[in-house]
């Protein structure tokens, strides 16, 4: 299949923005009400963006005759710090939910660095990953900076 590199990373990409939908819905059932209401407004934010990512995703895994990815990222090949992210929510203070929330963008910017790296994945496919890459990294600032505040 010619577009088999590119299918392969446009799934691994949609497995990681399921991991970060997620991630965030969890990140929400575990703030407290009231006090985090900007949080869990931010993280609603981003769980519409990965959900917009993804469709833009399989809408090209589908176009390339590909099945797309559906679940999150259980092998281990590009990450597992969503994960990381969930299990840590619990009980956490806000600065500790901002920092794991900034891990988890940081891994899903160098997961997005990998399928740009890949030299089989064809320059279109290239493009959407780039647009995507650069608005998760939008994302990845906000929440870095709402830690820093609250560290300051």
């Amino acid at each position: 299949m010619e577009h088999k590199a590119c299918i392969d990373a446009l799934n691994d990409l949609i497995q990681i923005n399921n991991d970060r939908i997620v991630g965030y819905q969890k990140g929400i059932e575990e703030l407290k009400d009231g006090q985090d209401a900007d949080l869990k407004s931010l993280f609603n934010s981003m769980i519409g963006e990965s959900t917009e990512h993804k469709k833009e995703l399989e809408d090209l895994v589908v176009e390339y005759g590909g099945s797309p990815a559906d679940g999150t990222t259980t092998s281990g090949k590009l990450y597992r710090a969503w994960m990381d992210v969930k299990a840590v929510f619990t009980g956490g203070d806000r600065e500790t939910v901002l920092n794991n929330c900034e891990a988890g963008e940081d891994a899903a910017q160098k997961a997005y660095q990998m399928a740009l790296d890949d030299e089989e994945v064809m320059p279109r496919t290239k493009d959407l990953i780039r647009k995507q890459k650069s608005a998760l990294k939008a994302s990845h600032d906000q929440i870095r900076n709402l830690r820093d505040a609250v560290i300051h």
